[in-house]
């Protein structure tokens, strides 16, 4: 490749000429990419009050849910008994005492050398309930468990446990041996079980084969492995009145409320279903931080600090500014009809700078009326002046961040900007380049030219030289 140094026949600077040349052209450059700076800074400002704006949505949208206003809460006096209710559930208060716990039945076979095999045949397993020796089958059909000779009670246990019959075994080790161990899956005296074995040595009821599995009746007498836990119902009274429970969660006896017996109590135990007032705040609490979150966003983007003398970078953007005027007028209204027609009626109250603050006093007491408090927020109605503010304000955010909305059509906007700037620059730059180029040719034939010219010259005075000399 030549190597070009341009200026070096004139000995001008060319080089240096043509950039400055340049950089007049690049001129206009630099408004189009501080106008792309600008787009770019809105464009970010606006997807930060698209995710707020839907945040308020969320927050709106919750309040006009009826779990929202009726949900309750449980408490207890003792973790003797525990207590949960169902949203709607109407408050009440009540005495519990519990007598007995629910319990599964459990069997424990004799101890048997640590892996030797037990026998072979088949063990039935049965749910269903015992009265003394007499055992009643359930409405669950009865599983049977096939042991096969060389068995171990590590086997058989792994065999009545992939057999789901309502059953789960295990094996316990000690100094002398091991024991099957069975349980039944559920507490209460109808889910108890019975354990047939038909053994292969061809003894029943013997203590060597597979019988001594069993836990079965025969003329009175119970043969094979020893009963550890009989199966027993939950025993309680609920102010005063006795109730029974196979289980230990109590959820049939009450409407919407569930008691969860875990001790026997010696004194009585206070329970009840008050109103969630934590929640209901919690939400109110969330819908106020996400309007004030928008509202703080849209303030600081839109004002001018005089002391700083920055603007933000929405300043005087209309849709910024009618986002904020509507959403403020919003909070400023009315919802008639109700004991509660505006948000300062519960405490909910706009200072300077459209900020909302909750007076919790306040809205303590309008929670004693759980009615009006919903109606004010949950209020449905085809008439958008009447309905609740957690319509309205769900109503307008899903308008404003909807295609077609006013936000989401700003941040087309916006981009559909960015992309013209971008090709203006390009344009721009091309131009540019085509002058450099123009420039470099231009003076370089100028440099060729001059050095031509030096080159005459030098040859000129040379020859005049010459011609003085032979004088």
């Amino acid at each position: 490749m030549a190597i070009t140094s341009p200026g070096l026949a004139s000995g001008i600077d060319i080089q240096g000429i043509v950039s400055k040349l340049v950089a007049l052209e690049r001129q206009p450059l630099v408004p189009l990419q501080q106008q792309a700076a600008s787009f770019q800074s809105k464009l970010s400002v606006f997807g930060t009050i698209n995710g707020m704006v839907s945040a308020l949505g969320d927050a709106a949208s919750k309040l006009t849910q009826t779990s929202a206003w009726t949900g309750v809460r449980g408490t207890t006096t003792s973790d003797a008994v525990g207590i949960s209710a169902q949203a709607g559930t109407t408050p009440t208060s009540m005495s519990v005492e519990v007598q007995a716990l629910a319990r599964a039945q459990t069997t424990a076979s004799a101890t048997i050398l640590s892996g030797t095999a037990v026998g072979s045949g088949t063990l039935t397993i049965q749910l269903g309930g015992w009265s003394g020796t007499t055992f009643t089958p359930g409405t669950a059909a009865a599983v049977n468990v096939s042991v096969v000779a060389g068995d171990t009670l590590t086997d058989i246990a792994r065999k009545i446990n992939e057999g789901r019959a309502g059953v789960n075994a295990t094996v316990l080790r000690d100094g002398t041996g091991e024991r099957l161990l069975v349980r039944a899956n559920d507490t209460g005296v109808s889910r108890a079980f019975q354990i047939t074995a038909t053994d292969d040595d061809g003894i029943p009821r013997d203590a060597n084969g597979l019988s001594r599995l069993a836990y079965a009746s025969n003329a009175g007498t119970m043969h094979g492995m020893s009963l550890t836990q009989a199966a027993v119902n939950a025993q309680a009274t609920v102010n005063n009145v006795p109730i029974t429970s196979e289980s230990n969660s109590v959820s049939n006896a009450l409407p919407g409320i569930t008691l969860t017996l875990n001790k026997l109590t010696t004194a009585p135990v206070e329970v009840g279903v008050q109103q969630d007032r934590d929640n209901i705040r919690k939400n109110l609490q969330t819908f106020v931080d996400a309007y004030n979150a928008l509202n703080n966003m849209l303030a600081t983007s839109t004002r001018f600090d005089p002391d700083t003398k920055v603007a933000g970078s929405l300043q005087g953007d209309s849709t910024a500014v009618g986002l904020q005027n509507a959403l403020r007028r919003m909070m400023g209204s009315v919802t008639p009809g109700g004991e509660f027609e505006r948000l300062s009626d519960i405490g909910i109250t706009m200072q300077r700078g459209g900020a909302l603050t909750i007076d919790n006093a306040k809205l303590d007491r309008a929670m004693a009326n759980p009615a009006a408090l919903q109606r004010l927020f949950a209020n449905s109605s085809t008439v958008a002046t009447e309905q609740g503010f957690g319509q309205k304000v769900k109503a307008f955010a899903d308008g404003m961040i909807n295609s077609g909305g006013a936000v989401t059509s700003r941040t087309e906007s916006l981009r559909n900007a960015i992309s013209r700037n971008a090709k203006e620059q390009d344009k721009l730059n091309e131009r540019v380049s085509r002058a450099e180029a123009r420039y470099l040719a231009q003076y370089n034939a100028m440099d060729a030219a001059v050095g031509r010219l030096s080159g005459l010259n030098a040859f000129v005075s040379q020859q005049v030289t010459l011609w003085n000399n032979q004088k």
